[in-house]
């Protein structure tokens, strides 16, 4: 079997067993559900809250350089420190969490494959007490927004030009313009429904196992190879707030090894909203 891209990026549930108490990792939990962390988490696991953490509070817009500099110092987390991430559902949010990392250019983080759920199907250790650590100085660089982000003058730009491809991670009904939100959950105030024009409707979750773990390379090469995107394309995704598309940016570049691959967070909830951006969708009432 094929390995991944980039196999140091994944660690598995009983390498991170063994290590719980290794002075250099820190253990980042990233849910959805914001409450799971404080009912029981892995030992040593530090929270990150996806809103409050990573967010500007005023513009829409990922915090600043100095804000993350102080975010990872007060979590005791040096330039040096490995980070691994990992939460609820399939880890869609730790891989948001470890996309905003790499905006800053953190050099090791990974993600623990299965997540939550995982750890805790296998009876592993939970533990409601919080950890602390020692201060550090982290020095943040620029974010660069360059590399792995995509604005929406550059998703318009990208539609227009040939060799490119563009993926979208939504429910089919939402791709379709059936729904304008999530099934079962509410609706976030987009008005249009339907999709980017050319993209392809790969979901995010297609990429996963029952049990949350990743599917193998070969799998992964033909989920996303029979609907064109492949490695020598200059490939966008995006889904609602560019959450669930970066759980595929990060199947993508570090799985399959694709190398220009970026996420749209405005995704959805920007170009639904905006005047003047084309949509396509295929559902008739």
């Amino acid at each position: 079997m094929a390995q991944y891209a980039h196999p140091e990026v994944i660690v598995e549930t009983d390498w991170l067993a063994d290590h719980l108490q290794d002075y250099n990792i820190r253990i980042l939990e990233s849910n959805e559900d914001i409450l799971l962390y404080d009912q029981k988490h892995i030992p040593g696991a530090i929270k990150i809250d996806w809103l409050n953490d990573l967010n500007d509070p005023v513009q829409r817009d990922y915090l600043d350089r100095a804000r993350f500099a102080q975010l990872l110092s007060s979590k005791g987390i040096g330039n040096d420190t490995t980070v691994i991430f990992y939460g609820d559902k399939n880890n869609w949010w730790a891989t948001y969490a470890f996309w905003v990392f790499k905006l800053f250019g953190h050099q090791d983080a990974r993600i623990l494959n299965g997540g939550r759920a995982k750890w805790i199907a296998e009876g592993r250790e939970m533990t409601r007490e919080i950890p602390t650590y020692p201060a550090t100085t982290y020095r943040a660089a620029e974010r660069d927004d360059t590399a792995i982000r995509a604005f929406r003058d550059q998703v318009l730009a990208h539609i227009k030009q040939g060799d490119t491809a563009l993926v979208d991670v939504r429910s089919p009904q939402e791709f379709s313009g059936e729904r304008t939100h999530m099934p079962d959950y509410p609706q976030e105030g987009t008005l249009r429904g339907g999709h980017i024009p050319g993209a392809a409707n790969i979901p995010w979750a297609q990429a996963v196992q029952e049990d949350g773990t990743f599917k193998s390379v070969d799998e992964l090469q033909t989920l996303y190879g029979n609907q064109g995107i492949t490695a020598d394309k200059d490939v966008i995704t995006y889904c609602r707030i560019g959450e669930r598309s970066s759980h595929t940016w990060f199947v993508l570049t570090y799985l399959l090894g694709y190398s220009n691959v970026r996420n749209y967070d405005g995704s959805w909830t920007e170009w639904g909203n905006a005047v003047g951006l084309p949509i396509a969708k295929t559902y008739q009432p």
